[in-house]
């Protein structure tokens, strides 16, 4: 069971987020989108969005860092265990709060308002919980373990020499199931839970998360296009062709 739940699953879980985003990018262009609602609702959105936004980013930002970057590194440019204890205690629980408040609004906002709730697909009412019991997992590691000593752990627990090794093992392709081993129960189902989403998340509308408008700042202000049969002593530019040409260059090109 070790070796399947530390080993085996986050494999087949990272499987389907690399593949699942080749298959969505390539059978679902139109459907990579976050599906706004805004115009359904703006009031409840303009504060659960940007807590929820904001704070995730935090989180994202705090787990690179303790999950990333090994402990003997940030020892060697004078930052000691204790200072990075305390750092992350404070920024966790600040982004975590942010994020939980956010979302709890988000999901507020679906359930009670009928036009968004019409517009809920089955992967949101999948998505959404997996994502808060992710969320709230971390929370219980940050606030409960690392800073009331919840378990035992008084001092807090150092996740850097046992979660974050088996990561960086895993991505690394030496994957071992020896580090999560006396994890306290949290930690290992934050772990679990977090692969989970990971696994399910090209199939839903957390892809739009690598989204980039990357036409965006070459495109024209304005397209004009026109029907009407007309000279030009070029080919126009990419975005400037009239849909007449468009239309006829394909077809020679065929």
């Amino acid at each position: 069971m070790k070796t399947f739940l530390w080993i085996i699953f986050p494999y087949i879980c990272l499987t389907s987020f690399v593949l699942g985003h080749f298959w969505r990018y390539k059978y679902d262009k139109f459907g990579w989108t976050s599906r706004s609602s805004e115009l359904y609702e703006k009031k409840i959105l303009s504060w659960g969005s940007p807590l929820f936004h904001f704070g995730i980013l935090g989180v994202f930002a705090g787990h690179v860092v303790g999950l990333l970057v090994p402990e003997s590194w940030t020892n060697d440019v004078g930052i000691s265990e204790h200072t990075y204890h305390l750092v992350a205690v404070v920024m966790g629980t600040a982004a975590g709060v942010a994020t939980v408040t956010g979302l709890v609004l988000l999901i507020y906002r679906r359930r009670t308002t009928p036009s968004v709730f019409r517009v809920t697909t089955a992967t949101d009412k999948i998505m959404y919980p997996l994502l808060g019991i992710v969320i709230a997992l971390g929370l219980v590691n940050t606030i409960g373990v690392n800073l009331f000593g919840m378990g035992g752990y008084s001092g807090g627990y150092n996740y850097r020499d046992s979660v974050a090794v088996w990561f960086r093992d895993v991505l690394t392709f030496h994957p071992s199931a020896a580090p999560m081993i006396g994890a306290p129960w949290s930690f290992e189902s934050h772990a679990l839970f977090a692969m989970l989403l990971l696994g399910a998340w090209p199939y839903t509308r957390l892809v739009h998360v690598l989204a980039a408008p990357v036409g965006y700042a070459y495109r024209p202000y304005i397209v004009y296009r026109s029907r009407d049969a007309q000279g030009a002593s070029r080919l126009p530019r990419r975005g400037w062709e009239r849909v007449d040409q468009r239309v006829s260059v394909k077809r020679g090109r065929h």
